[in-house]
């Protein structure tokens, strides 16, 4: 067990934790202005097929870094006009979205390259992995003083806690939810661009694997607050690595070796070991969503009294 903890462990950490630092950031931002934002998944595949296939075609990588950001954003965009203008439940919108793009990828890329299941392997040297994750970590600490300490910062809080005060007090709170929600998008675009173009060099279907949804839950559980959910990131982040290196380390106990029929000091199963994030997922859900309270407007879709 010993040597499951090494400076290794620490860097993967980092590296895991990356991709949902920035989408549970821009969920922040859209949450925060009383926008459910459910369809953080679907933003994390647009953003990484998007990076990954500019990526390829142009030979740059801040160019797809770039593109899978727009993607982002114009995902978001969709989101937010069917929220917003159109009062749909937010929920419902971002779900439709969650499960559109996990088909949209796959045919647009066998459109593109003969290919449904992956983009074409990208050159080494056109690879980004360090960009996002100093981008990630410099967002937090911005984030918190752009909410904190100005005045863009005190209309998203003010609107998503009470958009009919934030109103009479002259604030626009369609364009501020816009602004929240877009801004959702372009970071948890630029999440999905770092899994295909940082830590991989392709795009693979469903690549996120879920993990727009773990975001989600980082910004519950850290309360919707940046460094609380940086912490819940990195977290959820080393609760990954540690099921990494855990594979191959840990034997099946005699009990469940012959409720498994193995043999015992055989090693457990993979798939046991990578239900370790999603079950702490599910924990954090279920022991933290009632203890945190979210913008009091959240998910309400405001109506302007004429």
């Amino acid at each position: 067990m010993a040597e499951i903890f090494t400076i290794a462990l620490i860097w993967s950490t980092i590296r895991l934790s990356t991709p949902l630092i920035l989408a549970a950031l821009g969920g922040m931002f859209s949450e925060r202005a009383g926008i459910i934002n459910i369809a953080l998944e679907g933003m994390m595949l647009a953003g990484a097929f998007t990076a990954a296939a500019v990526t390829y075609a142009v030979g740059n990588p801040f160019v797809g870094l770039a593109a899978g950001m727009l993607a982002g954003m114009l995902i978001a965009a969709i989101h937010a006009v069917v929220s917003i203008r159109y009062k749909a439940d937010q929920v419902v919108t971002g779900t439709a979205i969650n499960i559109l793009m996990l088909g949209l990828p796959a045919f647009l890329s066998g459109a593109f390259f003969l290919s449904s299941g992956s983009t074409p392997q990208i050159p080494k040297d056109h690879l980004i992995p360090w960009t996002p994750i100093v981008i990630a970590f410099v967002l937090v600490p911005l984030t918190w003083y752009v909410l904190y300490k100005t005045p863009f910062g005190l209309r998203v809080r003010s609107v998503g806690e009470n958009p009919e005060a934030a109103d009479a007090a002259g604030i626009n709170v369609s364009r501020i939810q816009y602004c929240g929600v877009l801004l959702s998008g372009a970071l948890a675009g630029i999440g999905g661009a770092y899994l295909s173009i940082g830590q991989s060099s392709l795009f693979t279907r469903n690549m996120t694997s879920g993990r727009g949804f773990i975001a989600l839950a980082a910004l519950i559980f850290g309360k919707w607050r940046p460094v609380q959910t940086l912490a819940a990131c990195l977290l959820f982040g080393f609760t990954e690595a540690i099921s990494i290196q855990m594979q191959g380390a840990i034997k099946l106990p005699v009990f469940f070796a012959h409720l498994l029929r193995q043999a015992p000091g055989d090693d457990i199963p993979v798939q046991f070991i990578q239900m370790v994030p999603y079950l702490l997922t599910i924990i954090v859900l279920a022991g933290f969503i009632g203890s945190s309270r979210p913008p009091r407007a959240l998910g309400i879709p405001y109506q302007k009294e004429k």
